[in-house]
Order: C-alpha cells, then sequence, then structure tokens
C-alpha cells in the first residue's frame, strides 16, 4: 500500500476538494514502468483539476504530473531502462500514433491522447506507472527538486515561447510569473530577448528582476515599449485584449494555460488590426520535453522550488492558489 492525495469533491481548495488515502501500489502493464517517486512538482493545472475548473474524467484521480523517481519495475516489453535508473513524467502520458495529428508531429492534438493525473493517477503518490515511451531519462547529478518543474512549467513554457513567434533580439511580454514563467524567461534571455514582466505579485516582481527582466510592473500596467511578442500565463482572460493592446505591428500572443477565465469581446482595431496574432497553446510533444531538457543542459536555468512534505499536497495547492508560492512549489515524496 502507499499513500496518495485524490481529487474526491471538485471545488474551492477552501472547500478541501483533496484527500489524502492510502492505495495499492500500481501493477505496471504492458509497456509501461512502475516509478517509485522522489518528488512531485505542484503544477496550476493541477489546481485547475481539483476545484472544477477542468472537468475531472474520471473519480477519484491522484494528480500531479511532474514527476522525478526511479524505475521500480518493468511491465512486459519494457526494457528501455533499467531499475533504479532516474526519469521523468511529464503531462502527456499518451498518444495513439496513428492520426493524422499524430503522422505530422502533433501528438499533442491527438484526439485519443492521455494524460497524466487526469486521465491516469499522477505523481502525488509514492508510485505511480507510466509508458516507457513517453518518460524522459534524467541526470542522477541534479537536484531531483529542481529537475521536476521542468517536466511542465518548463516544457509548456518553452512550447508557448515557440509559439509567440518573438523575432531575433525582439521584445517579449510575460503576463503572470510563476512556475512556467520564471523558467521561460531565462530561456528568453539565453536566447537575446528583452523581457518585460507584468505580474501582480511583488515577490514575483523582485525575482522577475533578480532572474534579468527588463522591467517588471503590475499585471494590468503598461508595457514600457511596443511587444513584438507576449505570453500569458495567468489563467485571466481579461488580460487578453491588455496584452493584445500592448503588441506592436505583427505581434504574437500566445495563451500557454489549459484554463482561461472567459474573454472580453475585441475591438478589431484595438487588438487585431495590424497583423497581431492571437495563438492558444496545448499541452505538449515530447519533442518540446526532449528540446527544453537539452537546452537546460547547455543553459543551466535557476529554479525556484518552495519544498513541501507529500502529506502537505492540500497545503501547497492552497498556497498556489493565494499566490503564496513564489517559484514552483514541490512535494518531497521519496528521500
Amino acid at each position: 500500500m502507499m499513500t496518495a492525495w485524490v481529487v474526491r469533491r471538485p471545488g474551492p481548495m477552501t472547500t478541501g476538494p483533496l484527500e489524502r488515502v492510502r492505495l495499492p501500489v500500481p501493477e505496471p502493464a504492458r509497456g509501461e514502468v512502475l516509478i517509485r517517486v522522489e518528488v512531485c512538482a505542484v503544477c496550476r493545472t493541477d489546481l485547475h483539476l481539483a476545484e472544477g475548473d477542468l472537468t475531472p474524467r474520471r473519480p477519484g484521480t491522484v494528480p500531479g504530473h511532474e514527476v522525478v523517481g526511479r524505475v521500480a519495475a518493468q511491465g512486459a516489453d519494457a526494457g528501455r531502462f533499467k531499475d533504479g535508473e532516474r526519469v521523468g513524467v511529464a503531462w502527456l502520458r499518451a498518444a495513439c500514433g496513428r492520426c493524422r495529428y499524430c503522422a505530422r508531429g502533433a501528438e499533442n492534438l491527438c484526439p485519443y491522447s492521455q494524460y497524466t493525473g487526469w486521465d491516469t493517477d499522477g505523481g502525488y503518490a509514492e508510485y505511480l506507472t507510466a509508458p516507457q515511451d513517453f518518460v524522459y531519462p534524467l541526470p542522477d547529478d541534479q537536484p531531483a527538486a529542481a529537475l521536476a518543474p521542468l517536466l511542465c512549467a518548463g516544457i509548456i513554457g518553452y512550447r508557448a515561447l515557440v509559439r509567440a513567434d518573438v523575432p531575433p533580439g525582439g521584445c517579449l511580454g510575460v503576463y503572470g510569473f510563476g512556475a512556467s514563467a520564471h523558467l521561460t524567461t531565462q530561456v528568453a534571455l539565453a536566447q537575446g530577448i528583452t523581457v518585460h514582466v507584468m505580474t501582480r505579485a511583488s515577490e514575483a516582481r523582485r525575482l522577475a528582476l533578480e532572474l534579468g527582466a527588463a522591467s517588471a510592473q503590475p499585471v494590468y500596467a503598461a508595457a514600457p515599449e511596443p511587444l513584438d511578442a507576449a505570453i500569458l500565463f495567468a489563467p485571466v482572460g481579461d488580460l487578453v485584449p491588455v496584452a493584445l493592446a500592448a503588441l506592436d505591428r505583427g505581434g504574437t500572443l500566445a495563451v500557454a494555460g489549459i484554463h482561461l477565465t472567459d474573454i472580453p469581446p475585441l475591438v478589431y482595431q484595438d487588438h487585431l488590426f495590424q497583423e497581431r496574432t492571437l495563438r492558444s497553446v496545448t499541452a505538449n510533444t515530447r519533442a518540446d520535453g526532449r528540446a527544453l531538457l537539452e537546452f537546460a543542459t547547455r543553459h543551466p536555468l535557476r529554479v525556484a522550488t518552495v519544498p513541501y512534505e507529500l502529506d502537505e499536497a492540500d497545503t501547497a495547492l492552497s498556497d498556489l492558489a493565494a499566490d503564496r508560492v513564489t517559484g514552483a512549489a514541490v512535494l518531497h515524496v521519496n528521500g
């Protein structure tokens, strides 16, 4: 048996949607590995699931999809990893590999895709299983807590940066500055991009400046200069017209989250004319994951983390909901 947390009754964190339980240690199916969890970072997607913004796909799901652990056992036909090898599990758990989206390299759009901690049990537990083909090898010489946020916050931020289509040497606006944004900002800076941060938390603005952002101001403040591109990390639809209006001609706004509150009416002349582009970002591909992890080996990222024990998972999500986390919350599970 193992300790785990499940989403029992989705609702505001003040209503206690998570419940700590004892579950049987899962057995790996064909092509899967069993992973003993070292740490699991806490993602805002977990909060959306717990609070019901993201409709649960099965009752009593264990959330968590930024998992660093060790291979503990292997199912039939699973020989890609050795027992004891350190691996990572991310949001995308599986794709069919046969549909037209998978065929063109867009497995994140696969209609049959599955997601860790949503379709299947995730990393708010001592063990989880995952298909070996969707598991990432990870280095042993780095702290597990620094690796875990890369597996979603890092990956989805990397994809959002690609989708934002920032020109070389361009100017990027970042709206919201949590786990994903603080990593993406560092990737952008390493690429020679100027970054302006708009976020409501004063501690987040301080961190943004420490990391090298050219400016940091309140979230609804005007950007200091016209933006070539912007990424919206905050799940606040009211910020879409704000960010679009801040774009220079030909600029692109990429919306990085899986959930967004309703977008107010847009004014064509103010928000979209002069070839401004609005793009969504949907999940990630394994190629995104490999690219981000390879980038991080060449350009080590400063990963700001706030540690919690597994028994404090509900506290970690409550702190995230109340903007009391600067950087990424990380659950320490085994070791």
